[in-house]
C-alpha cells in the first residue's frame, strides 16, 4: 500500500492528525477534573463532547463533499485546535465554571475535523479497485493503534506535566497533520475526484434514503460498537470480581493484538463473498464470543477470550466502511463514511452507559450475554434481509471498461471493412 504514489505521504499526514483523537478524550477529563476538582463536571465535559462530535460527524462530512478536503478542511481544523488551546487555558488557570468549560467542549466536538472519513475516501482514489480492502484494513488497523497510543502518551505527559499540556499537544497534532494532509497531491482533486473512479455523479437525497446497503452497513457497525463499549466496561467488572486488576491494560491489550492481527489477515484475503454477507458473519461472530467470555473462569481465560474477540473487531470495521463505499453516491462518500463512523460511537458510547446499569443488578456472565445480545440480533436480521442484488463497483468498472474496449473494437472493424470495400470499388 505505502509503495502506492503519494499514499505513504498521505497517510502519514492522516494519522499524525487522528493521532490527537487518542489523546485529547483523556487529557480532557484529566484537565476539566483538575480545575474544577469534580468527577462530574469533568463526565459531563466529556458527554458534550462526544455527542457533538459524533452526532455532528455526517454534517461536517457533508461539507468536504461539497466544496473539497482543501478548502472545507482548514477551517475546521483551525477551529477545532483554537477550541482545544482555550480549554487548555482555562483549565490550566483553575477556578473555570464547570458550565463554560462544558460548552467550550461541546463546541470543540462539533468542529472536529473528520480525518478518518477524508483518509479513506482519498484510499479509494489512490488504490485500484482490487486493493481497496487492503488498504482499508490497513488503515482501521493503524487507528486502533492510534486509539492505543493516544492515553499512552497523556499517561507519558501527565507524569512530568500538567493534562492541559496534553490538550496542546492534541491541538498541534490535528493542526499539523491536517495541513500535510491537505497539501498532498492525493487531496488536489478535491472535489470531483470521483470522476476517477468510473462511477455515475450525481446529487442525491440523503446517504440513507433508499440505499439498503448502506443501512445494512450502519446497523452492522452499531452492533460491533455495542460490543465494544461493553466489553471494556466488563472486563474491569470481571478483574475487580477476581482481585486482578492490575490485568484490565494487558486484557484490553491483547484485544487490540488481535484486533490488528485480524485486520492485517483479513485485508490479504481476495474476499468473494460480499461485504453484505461478510457483515453479519463478523457481528453475530463478535456477539457470540462476547457472550462466552462471560463464562470464563479465570482472568487469564479472559484475555485469551479478549484476543480471539479483537481478531473480528477490525475487520467487521473494515467491511462496514467498504459497504459504504461500495454504496455511496460520488458527492457522498466522506459522509458515507461519517455515518459509519458514527453508528460505531453511538453503538459503544450507549452499550457503555447501559453495561454500567447492568452490572450494577445481574450476575456478570449474563452482562455479558445481554451485552451480546444487540450484536447478535443485528447479525440475525442482516442475514435474513440478504444482499441486494447490485454490481461491486470493481466489477461494474470492468465492464465499463470491457464495453468501451469493444465498441472501440466493433468501429476500428467497421473502418477496415469501409476501406476494404473502398480498396475493392476502385
Amino acid at each position: 500500500m505505502l509503495r502506492i504514489p503519494h499514499a505513504s505521504r498521505t497517510f502519514g499526514a492522516a494519522l499524525l492528525g487522528r493521532l490527537s483523537y487518542g489523546m485529547v478524550p483523556l487529557s480532557l477529563l484529566l484537565s476539566v477534573k483538575d480545575a474544577t476538582g469534580s468527577y462530574a463536571a469533568a463526565g459531563a465535559a466529556m458527554a458534550c463532547f462526544g455527542a457533538t462530535s459524533v452526532t455532528l460527524s455526517p454534517v461536517r462530512a457533508g461539507f468536504i463533499d461539497r466544496h473539497g478536503p482543501r478548502r472545507a478542511l482548514p477551517p475546521m481544523a483551525a477551529a477545532y485546535a483554537v477550541l482545544l488551546a482555550a480549554l487548555g487555558l482555562v483549565t490550566a488557570g483553575g477556578g473555570a465554571g464547570a458550565a463554560g468549560l462544558t460548552a467550550l467542549a461541546a463546541a470543540a466536538g462539533a468542529s472536529t475535523p473528520p480525518l478518518g472519513p477524508v483518509m479513506r475516501v482519498l484510499w479509494s482514489d489512490l488504490v485500484p479497485p482490487g486493493l481497496l480492502p487492503r488498504a482499508y484494513s490497513l488503515d482501521s488497523v493503524a487507528e486502533e493503534l492510534l486509539l492505543v497510543t493516544g492515553p499512552l502518551l497523556v499517561g507519558a505527559i501527565v507524569t512530568v506535566a500538567p493534562a492541559t499540556v496534553g490538550l496542546g499537544v492534541g491541538a498541534g497534532l490535528i493542526l499539523g497533520g491536517t495541513l500535510a494532509l491537505v497539501t498532498s497531491p492525493a487531496a488536489g482533486a478535491g472535489k470531483g475526484s470521483r470522476a476517477t473512479t468510473g462511477r455515475a455523479a450525481g446529487p442525491t437525497p440523503g446517504v440513507l434514503r433508499g440505499n439498503r446497503p448502506m443501512k445494512q452497513a450502519v446497523i452492522g457497525v452499531a452492533g460491533v460498537g455495542v460490543c465494544l463499549g461493553a466489553l471494556h466496561l466488563l472486563v474491569v467488572a470481571f478483574a475487580d470480581e477476581h482481585d486482578a486488576a492490575g490485568l484490565v491494560p494487558w486484557i484490553l491489550a491483547a484485544m487490540s493484538a488481535g484486533s490488528a492481527v485480524g485486520g492485517l489477515a483479513y485485508g490479504a484475503v481476495a474476499w468473494r463473498a460480499p461485504g453484505t454477507r461478510r457483515l453479519p458473519v463478523l457481528a453475530g461472530a463478535l456477539g457470540l464470543l462476547l457472550a462466552a467470555t462471560g463464562l470464563a473462569p479465570h482472568p487469564y481465560v479472559l484475555l485469551g477470550c479478549a484476543a480471539l474477540f479483537g481478531v473480528f473487531v477490525a475487520p467487521g470495521i473494515t467491511t462496514a466502511y467498504l459497504i459504504a463505499e461500495e454504496s455511496a453516491a460520488p458527492d457522498s462518500r466522506t459522509k458515507a463514511g461519517a455515518w459509519v463512523n458514527t453508528a460505531l460511537n453511538a453503538g459503544s458510547s450507549t452499550a457503555t452507559a447501559a453495561t454500567g446499569l447492568l452490572i450494577d443488578n445481574a450476575p456478570l456472565p449474563l452482562c455479558y450475554a445481554l451485552a451480546a445480545l444487540p450484536a447478535v440480533l443485528a447479525a440475525a436480521a442482516l442475514a435474513l434481509a440478504g444482499p441486494q442484488p447490485r454490481l461491486a463497483p470493481a466489477k461494474s468498472r470492468r465492464l465499463g471498461r470491457a464495453a468501451v474496449e469493444a465498441g472501440r473494437r466493433d468501429e476500428e472493424e467497421d473502418a477496415a471493412q469501409r476501406r476494404v470495400a473502398g480498396e475493392g470499388g476502385e
